[in-house]
């Protein structure tokens, strides 16, 4: 999908921007990486934050951008990994510069959000919120800087100078069900796992427990009633996004219950799933990004992922900032037919995939953007 083009939902008046932002490219892409300046150190806080900064011609970056991750940090192959991804390609396609915060805590959402918003070298011109969890802190941070606009990923708040992009993940998770679903009822083999046959049982790992989190639940779960309604779903949630050893024990656990497929929702913890996986010889399914490519190391254990484009809202963001055209308090839903999300199989199981399972999962996904599959966003 080009991510330059995507649909949005309908009724949605735009993506976020920011109006008196000028220009477009206007210089290369290198980049070099240096400490934060201005008032995004005025509390002598700044761990954390790291700028990235196209080389520009004496205009400038057609847009500062400012990047608040999700606890769990860059490097989780997974959900901020898939962000900055995003903001990398705006950099290179679109000549803006960056600055990126890691907070370590839910505690620190609004120190970074402060910083940006009140820094003046440079001015931002729009900082971009990773996660849900930042909700809370982002509502009264934009309260608070009426004039800085913002993104927020995974959740919607109602001040009118923040963009909101929410996902649909409860569809993508309902295919990654279904394919769990009719692989565990049959002996399959390939890389380093394999499944028994005769097992009814699936595992299901996910990081805080929340209404988000509970939306890939529930389409796991639907989708792997539709493939058997004999097969129980096993749930374990760790209470984080970046405990690998939690993900393993969760995952090694449900293995050696009989599972044969656990599927996580989980930041970095889902790595601990993926070495469970691999130990005990079974599957699991990977999230948000496809983890076969990011989780190389796993790719012989991981039968697909459950894609979230994150990436495609930060990029859309933060181009509609270059072109003017900012519009707060919006809502983007982006789901199975806006390409939002996707069932993709792994880099090098995908290929061992059983054709009718692959079929099947297929004519699912055309069922639920036909609204012939209705499927819960929250576990029954």
């Amino acid at each position: 999908m080009d991510r330059r083009t995507f649909v949005k939902a309908t009724g949605v008046a735009g993506i976020a921007g920011l109006a008196g932002c000028s220009g477009g490219p206007s210089g290369g892409s290198d980049t070099e990486t240096t400490e934060p300046s201005g008032d995004e150190a005025d509390d002598g806080d700044d761990d954390g934050m790291e700028t990235t900064a196209a080389e520009t011609t004496e205009s400038g970056p057609a847009a500062n951008i400012g990047m608040v991750y999700a606890t769990g940090g860059l490097g989780d192959g997974s959900f901020n990994d898939q962000a900055q991804q995003g903001v990398q390609d705006a950099e290179e396609d679109l000549n803006i510069a960056f600055n990126e915060a890691q907070p370590d805590e839910v505690a620190q959402f609004s120190t970074f959000q402060q910083q940006f918003a009140q820094s003046t070298d440079p001015n931002y011109d729009l900082v971009c919120c990773i996660g849900f969890l930042q909700a809370d802190a982002l509502s009264e941070t934009a309260a608070d800087y009426p004039d800085q606009n913002f993104m927020l990923v995974d959740a919607a708040v109602d001040p009118s100078n923040v963009a909101n992009y929410v996902f649909k993940e409860h569809e993508g998770s309902y295919l990654a069900g279904l394919m769990a679903s009719l692989l565990t009822t049959r002996d399959f083999s390939a890389g380093a796992g394999s499944t028994s046959g005769d097992s009814t049982s699936v595992g299901f790992v996910g990081g805080v427990e929340s209404d988000l989190i509970r939306k890939f639940q529930a389409g796991f779960e639907a989708g792997v009633a539709a493939g058997n309604e004999d097969v129980d779903v096993s749930t374990n949630y760790t209470g984080s996004f970046n405990d690998p050893a939690a993900g393993r024990e969760a995952a090694t656990a449900m293995y050696n219950s009989g599972a044969d497929i656990v599927y996580h929702a989980s930041g970095n913890t889902g790595t601990g799933v993926f070495q469970a996986a691999q130990e005990e010889g079974k599957f699991a399914i990977g999230v948000d990004r496809d983890q076969s490519i990011t989780k190389p190391s796993y790719a012989d254990v991981i039968l697909g992922s459950m894609v979230k484009r994150v990436d495609t809202a930060v990029y859309n963001s933060i181009e509609a900032v270059v072109n003017d055209n900012f519009q707060g308090g919006s809502a983007v839903q982006l789901g199975l037919e806006e390409e939002g999300v996707a069932l993709v199989y792994g880099d090098s199981l995908g290929s061992e995939i059983p054709e009718d399972v692959a079929d099947e999962v297929a004519t699912a996904r055309d069922e639920i953007i036909a609204g012939d599959i209705s499927v819960p966003s929250t576990p029954q």
